[in-house]
């Protein structure tokens, strides 16, 4: 039996729709589901690296605070021990020297514990972060020069140039730079003095802290890669440099220049 010619070509797309219809449906829910693994992938990948990013900071700011706490513990053990040391000595002979000494234990310890608070109390919240007492700079070295004194090396502090205005980092940075030259002297180069000496040139900020001790008997490279290295680290952050060495005829010298703005890529 023959099929009307009018309905032939109802027939025809009836039969390529029966075909077509699935593969079309098919097709579509297999790109729907590629572009929802697609958007799964990239959100699994930012995820990824957005906890890089977080780890990398954490790891950053780890390194930080173990510098930050080398640098506060040694010089302020250093001052103590010595301090402590000399008030032993004379006790019996001098007990109001001996007295002057423990008082200066005393004050050591209690910077100390001040600073190791507020370098703990980083990894405290925002609203306690504001509460946090500022970080020492250029303006306090007068006063570590005095502490340093205090602990048995005659220290001095020599100021050149026209002083500017840094940032608060580039601040810190020159100060705790001072800081640990003065603490190696305190532990290497004995009785004896001491001289920092800040040159504001146009611009770069020289640092140069010499001692007249034992120069050539003092260890450029501490056991825990601290001492000069942090130095030179902290310096290299910055864009300086720094060089440490004994001096021919004895004592040793620390040398930093960190420049006073950001150096331009070449």
């Amino acid at each position: 039996m023959s099929l009307p010619k009018e309905s032939l070509p109802a027939t025809l797309f009836g039969g390529i729709a029966f075909v077509v219809l699935p593969w079309v449906v098919g097709r579509s829910r297999r790109a729907a589901a590629a572009r929802e693994r697609a958007s799964r992938e990239l959100a699994e990948e930012l995820d990824a690296a957005r906890e890089l990013h977080v780890r990398t900071a954490a790891l950053g700011e780890r390194v930080r605070l173990a510098r930050e706490i080398h640098d506060v513990v040694a010089h302020s053990v250093s001052v103590m021990v010595i301090q402590a040391a000399g008030a032993r000595i004379v006790m019996d002979s001098d007990p109001l020297r001996a007295d002057t000494s423990l008082r200066s234990v005393e004050r050591a310890g209690r910077e100390a514990l001040a600073e190791m608070r507020r370098l703990l109390g980083v990894l405290a919240d925002s609203e306690e972060l504001r509460m946090l007492a500022p970080q020492p700079g250029l303006e306090d070295l007068p006063e570590l020069v005095s502490s340093t004194c205090s602990a048995g090396l005659n220290a001095s502090i020599r100021v050149e140039g026209e002083p500017v205005a840094v940032s608060a980092g580039l601040s810190l940075c020159a100060y705790r730079v001072v800081q640990e030259a003065l603490t190696n002297a305190l532990k290497h180069a004995g009785p004896t003095e001491a001289e920092v000496n800040v040159r504001w040139s146009p611009d770069a900020l020289e640092l140069q802290v010499t001692d007249a001790g034992r120069g050539a008997s003092v260890p450029v490279t501490g056991p825990g890669g601290h001492g000069i290295d942090g130095m030179r680290e902290r310096a290299t952050l910055h864009g300086g440099s720094l060089d440490a060495g004994p001096v021919p005829g004895g004592g040793f010298i620390v040398r930093a220049r960190i420049p006073l703005f950001a150096q331009s890529p070449a």
